[in-house]
């Protein structure tokens, strides 16, 4: 592999070039990989020692008790984790800004080159000297969380939206957060900026059946944790009880789900968030629109104990699905890469190429970044990522990658050349 000015120029040969050339970086016995794109995260939550509630727990008690972690504002039980993550935990960040640095550099030490941020706005990396993109760490790509169910929390986020868009320009974008905490008007005008700002638009969509049950019936454990938070959820749901649904779908009487997905696609590019609830009939809208991606969020999926994931359905469908590690909150940590080994290592309907691919170039397609990352190709960003290997067949090789580390390919000067 040749590369000039930080990107790639060539792949070839070995017998191409010369090995005692000066400019040439033999790094052994390894497979190269592009570098791993994170296409969800919530950064805010990287000082998390391990995840928030416990596994299995239903998604409306955890997000009671997420809200809870944010407003005590420390980490739950970092006291009870493992002597490495205490140590690495021991000086806590103090602001917010350097929760959100301590998650993207624990991105980029694992492999990742991209991420698509979920921000809470105003987001406390606006006011760093750190550029969005940069030659030292992973790009990120942040979206606004907006959400709100009551009108004046719904027009205050989406202010907040508008301000960060025009902070951020091509590295900002915007996220209605799900729809249980984000009215059908406010997913509207969330969508009327993406198509503003020429940008993407990412939100959570069928993440579990009591998402369903609430927005169909008005009911369930998401009804009765907003009545918990003082709010009535009949004066929000049902959807079809509500005046602003009717706009969400160019068809009469369609489903909630189904209406979402369709609001969505008018957007420049959408990431539907996790889907581990898509229905056969929604999957068949998602695969109309080949703007809309799903980002699948393996280990988080499996700390909920969700149903089966429908990423093999999806794959199949042709739709373009991408990885991401979500949070600390629910993770016990932010490497993309063992998102991937989780895949190959329980998911053996998949195959190692389609576990790589959205590892990779899906995510990339996400993020409308599929120009410099996700591949290994001429004129794409040298962001790369090496596996220790000595495998003599493919099989051995899927083998060492789903046991081995991925580590990123450090080049002397990320505008040097090398072969």
């Amino acid at each position: 592999m040749s590369i000039r000015n930080g990107r790639i120029v060539e792949i070839g040969s070995v017998n191409q070039v010369s090995l005692n050339a000066p400019d040439v970086l033999d790094l052994g016995d390894v497979a190269i990989l592009p570098g791993m794109v994170n296409a969800h995260t919530h950064l805010e939550f990287s000082d998390q020692a391990k995840p928030i509630g416990t596994p299995g727990i239903e998604l409306a008690d955890w997000i009671a008790e997420v809200i809870a972690a944010r407003q005590n504002g420390t980490p739950q039980d970092a006291s009870q984790s493992e002597t490495s993550s205490r140590e690495r935990l021991e000086s806590q960040p103090a602001t917010p800004e350097q929760v959100i640095q301590q998650g993207l550099d624990e991105c980029t030490r694992t492999g990742t080159v991209l991420v698509g941020e979920i921000a809470t706005t105003p987001w406390a990396r606006s006011s760093s000297a750190t550029k969005l993109s940069s030659t030292s760490s992973a790009e990120v790509i942040a979206f606004a969380e907006t959400l709100g169910l009551t009108p004046e929390r719904s027009s205050h986020k989406l202010e907040l939206a508008q301000a960060h868009l025009q902070q951020h320009g091509r590295y900002g974008a915007v996220s209605p957060h799900a729809p249980y905490s984000t009215p059908p008007a406010l997913i509207q005008q969330c969508v009327q900026l993406a198509k503003q700002h020429v940008c993407g638009i990412a939100m959570h969509v069928a993440e579990s059946p009591a998402e369903r049950e609430l927005l169909d019936h008005g009911s369930g454990p998401f009804a009765n944790r907003l009545r918990s938070f003082g709010l009535k959820p009949e004066e929000f749901f049902p959807w079809k009880t509500q005046t602003g649904l009717s706009n969400l779908s160019p068809l009469s009487g369609a489903e909630p789900i189904l209406s979402l997905i369709r609001l969505l696609a008018t957007a420049p590019a959408a990431m539907l968030v996790h889907g581990n609830d898509l229905q056969e009939d929604e999957i068949a809208e998602v695969q109309k629109y080949p703007q809309l991606s799903v980002v699948y969020c393996p280990r988080t999926h499996h700390f909920f104990r969700h149903q089966p994931h429908p990423v093999d359905r999806l794959l199949a469908a042709g739709i373009n699905v991408g990885l991401g590690t979500d949070s600390r909150a629910s993770n016990p940590d932010l490497s993309l890469w063992r998102e991937a080994q989780f895949l190959l290592n329980h998911r053996q309907d998949l195959t190692p190429h389609q576990v790589l691919t959205m590892a990779t170039l899906g995510g990339a397609n996400a993020l409308q970044r599929n120009r410099d990352f996700g591949s290994l190709e001429a004129g794409k960003l040298a962001k790369l990522v090496s596996v220790s290997t000595a495998a003599a067949n493919l099989n051995a090789l899927h083998r060492d990658l789903a046991q081995s580390d991925a580590v990123p390919v450090a080049l002397a000067s990320d505008a040097a050349d090398h072969n």
